[in-house]
């Protein structure tokens, strides 16, 4: 399998009234042809916008600091909008979390499908309905000729996801985004939507950016997982590394406060405190004031990566030679909750 996305000490910030926000601070990651990589952390620690900016999908305020973006060993960092819209759909696409805000309410499904075939390949437009009707097809949406002429608000919140991801598939993308795409449906069809998008991605091949705050949904769907806290990555592995050994104190922190893991322990943990201002961070590493492993350095210097098997590196510095030996907490025991 070859790289299709490499990330390389990436930052970007926002520039605001009140100053420059640090939304993402240092990320680097590569992703493999056919592999699901999850970014997973609170809300606001920085998934989103990292993802949304890969595909130049930000607001004119945002800037990139430093790093480089490869795409199919092409470096598209400093891109035009314009050279960015040739990429979005053929090379790289995004489903968002919410259908009704992706789809246009006033336009059929199949004619959206199709225009976003027609964008991309030079085939009539009787052959790109007959792609569109095929992906509804591989969707496993049912009546899909009855479908296809259907508005947004006439499909269930299920129908609407599987036609958004297939939108998104339409051109054969090397790279799929996707930014919590099961957060706004019910559980049963949550369980469909995942199920087609790890079938679909591994039979063509198609890699997936899974951004979820679900670790139980992570851990049924990832290959490799990376845990940002204040628009850092803080952790990064295999899926069995993150939920069966995890290193670093804020993982262990989300870990334990999954409800399934509740149930069994009788009393769900919770992280204390808040996460920080990105406005005007504080020296040293940022979980500091929220671990109660923290060490002196912590307040001092921000950790690096600490790798601690070919592929799983973690920044706290409880894994430096000197640190004093911490083990994580024995309600983590047992791997995660599926």
């Amino acid at each position: 399998m070859g790289t299709v996305l490499e990330v390389t000490d990436y930052s970007l910030s926002f520039d605001t009234p009140e100053g420059e926000i640090q939304a993402v601070r240092n990320v680097g990651f590569a992703l493999e042809e056919g592999e699901i990589l999850a970014v997973v952390g609170e809300s606001g620690c920085g998934k989103t916008v990292l993802c949304k900016s890969l595909l130049r999908l930000l607001p004119k305020n945002a800037a990139v600091k430093s790093g480089q973006v490869t795409l199919c060993g092409e470096d598209i960092t400093a891109y035009s909008q314009r050279r960015m819209r040739s990429l979005r759909g053929r090379q790289i696409s995004m489903v968002f979390q919410d259908p009704m805000t992706t789809l246009n309410p006033t336009i059929p499904v199949g004619k959206q499908i199709t225009e976003a075939i027609l964008k991309h390949q030079k085939i009539g437009k009787q052959a790109a309905k007959a792609q569109a009707l095929e992906l509804l097809r591989r969707m496993e949406i049912d009546h899909p000729e009855e479908r296809f002429e259907m508005q947004p608000h006439l499909l269930s919140g299920g129908m609407r996801q599987r036609c958004v991801l297939a939108i998104a598939l339409a051109s054969r993308p090397k790279v799929l985004v996707a930014d919590e795409p099961t957060t706004a449906l019910d559980v049963t069809v949550q369980t469909k939507i995942l199920d087609l998008i790890l079938s679909t991605c591994k039979e063509s091949g198609i890699a997936v950016l899974f951004i979820s705050h679900d670790l139980s949904v992570v851990a049924r769907i990832a290959d490799r997982v990376a845990v940002m806290y204040a628009g850092k990555i803080v952790e990064i592995g295999t899926a069995e590394e993150i939920f069966y050994d995890p290193r670093h104190p804020y993982t262990w922190g989300l870990l334990g406060a999954q409800p399934a893991l509740a149930v069994q322990t009788k009393q769900l943990h919770s992280i204390p405190g808040m996460p920080p201002s990105l406005l005007n961070p504080p020296a040293g590493d940022l979980f500091a004031p929220r671990n109660e492993h923290a060490l002196a350095i912590d307040y001092e210097e921000m950790p690096p990566l600490f790798q601690i098997t070919p592929t799983h590196f973690a920044a706290t510095w409880l894994l430096h030679p000197n640190a004093p030996r911490i083990e994580p907490p024995a309600f983590l025991k047992g791997g995660p909750q599926r």
